[in-house]
């Protein structure tokens, strides 16, 4: 064996053991999760969790379904949230074809002259062929690394995606509800309005007969216009919960879908497991957005760190080629060439160091990113947990409230017909059991957004049907 043969196999082994090292040192560090999760989120552990039912088997009211699908189909941010994942799938497609060679149809005709054989007579060459150019091999990983990187993006805005549905359900039923006691309320403050109108009439009469004073009638009068003040305060807010549900739906909302009172129940659910603390991690889909934003920023780092070593590239072409035009494709024309090229910065200024440096900084920054996002994650479970222990008993407070106070104000009015209070006495109880029925209001509303944001926090509403 010549010295030349030992010597070529020597550079080849050497080539690709440091191949395999490069290949094996390229790859990011495994990041450290430090997630802090808090200890008090199995307070509902009993029973499958609720976020494995979809939307159309968690809420009950088909009014809200409808106009949940139609949110589905006409939203502009979801439609946003599915374009930016076409846009990723090309991206990923792009980078996982530059794992293969480019091969292209290759044609060219030179006039030129040789010097040293007949510089007075100038001919031509013609050539045409199949041709692979600049086909990158792939020793140190860096083109794998970048289809890793691209993929993890592609599966990041999937889950993005999938988040955005998730919000926009939320969104459409809190502001259906929204509408829905808007109305209640502005029903109550009709009402109100109507009583105190009987009240103002009442005392007008007895005031132009001289009974009471014009005292009572004034202070009749002022709760009057406190009243009509309120009905045009809450037509505002019904149009204004109607415009921003039209905006959610992507298109105005049918009138037969809007609800004109007080929605007492929304799901069908009578008990709101939420499973195990592991299972947030699996249905939550801005968790796994963040989780593959993070293997990209890992799969970053493996393409910074290749380019600290060589580029080697594969040139090569097959063909005909000939002096002559006519005779380009005849037998013995034809042609072929392959060649490789190795492209290594001696300096650079630092630029190569300096971009595995972002990239390793941008791994943690992402690694932050999604300890936040764990963190935030348990959070609004615990909160909406926390708020849905205690809402039947405030319910049940409230609801003896309204039914003290509005047998105060029957009382208080009954008297003051009878002479033996004033009618400061009947202002007062009015406006306390007109307080109590808004609460009343207020705390049902409160209690069904608190199942939707149950809902939402446990990663639920992406199943359509099943």
């Amino acid at each position: 064996m010549s010295n030349v043969t030992v010597l070529s196999r020597g550079l080849l082994v050497s080539t690709l053991s440091i191949a395999l090292t490069a290949c094996m040192n390229m790859q990011a560090p495994k990041p450290v999760i430090k997630s802090d999760i808090p200890q008090n989120f199995s307070q509902t552990t009993v029973g499958t969790s609720i976020a494995n039912q979809g939307y159309q088997q968690f809420f009950s009211d088909s009014r809200l379904l409808k106009v949940i699908e139609i949110s589905l189909n006409h939203n502009r941010d979801l439609r946003t949230a599915t374009l930016n994942i076409q846009r990723a799938q090309q991206h990923y497609q792009i980078s996982k074809n530059d794992q293969l060679p480019t091969i292209g149809a290759t044609g060219s005709a030179v006039r030129q002259v040789n010097p040293t054989v007949n510089p007075n007579n100038p001919y031509s060459t013609f050539q045409v062929g199949l041709g692979v150019t600049a086909y990158e091999l792939d020793f140190w990983g860096r083109v794998q690394n970048l289809k890793d990187a691209a993929l993890n993006n592609y599966l990041a805005t999937q889950s993005a995606r999938d988040a955005t549905q998730i919000s926009l359900v939320s969104q459409v039923s809190q502001a259906w509800l929204n509408y829905a006691y808007a109305k209640a309320n502005l029903n109550l403050a009709e009402q109100t309005l109507k009583a105190q109108l009987d009240s103002y009439n009442l005392n007008k009469k007895r005031f132009d007969v001289g009974i009471d004073s014009e005292v009572p009638l004034r202070q009749a009068q002022i709760s009057v216009e406190t009243a009509r003040n309120d009905v045009a305060t809450y037509k505002t807010q019904v149009s204004q919960a109607q415009n921003l549900l039209d905006l959610l739906a992507g298109q105005a909302v049918p009138l037969n879908l809007l609800p004109n009172h007080a929605v007492k129940s929304i799901s069908a659910e009578s008990t709101f497991a939420t499973g195990l603390s592991s299972d947030l991690l699996n249905h939550r889909p801005d968790l796994k957005a963040a989780e593959y934003q993070l293997l990209a920023a890992g799969a970053n780092i493996g393409a910074a760190k290749a380019r600290m070593f060589p580029t080697i590239s594969l040139t090569g072409s097959a063909g005909y080629a000939s002096t002559d035009l006519k005779d380009l494709f005849k037998s013995g024309g034809f042609s072929w060439s392959v060649g490789p090229s190795i492209d290594l910065p001696i300096f650079d200024w630092g630029t190569r160091k300096a971009n595995v440096k972002i990239s390793e900084t941008e791994q943690k920054i992402a690694v932050t990113d999604y300890e936040k996002a764990i963190q935030s994650a348990f959070r609004e479970v615990n909160d909406a947990l926390a708020a849905r222990v205690h809402i039947e008993d405030r319910l049940s407070a409230q609801r003896r409230l309204v039914s003290a106070t509005d047998t105060t104000y029957k009382l208080s009015t009954a008297r003051f017909r009878a002479g033996i209070d004033s009618y400061l006495t009947v202002l007062d109880a009015q406006r306390s059991a007109y307080a109590a029925q808004q609460g009343l209001l207020m705390l049902e509303q409160t209690k069904l957004n608190n199942q939707i944001e149950l809902y939402k926090a446990l990663g639920g509403g992406l199943s359509q049907a099943s």
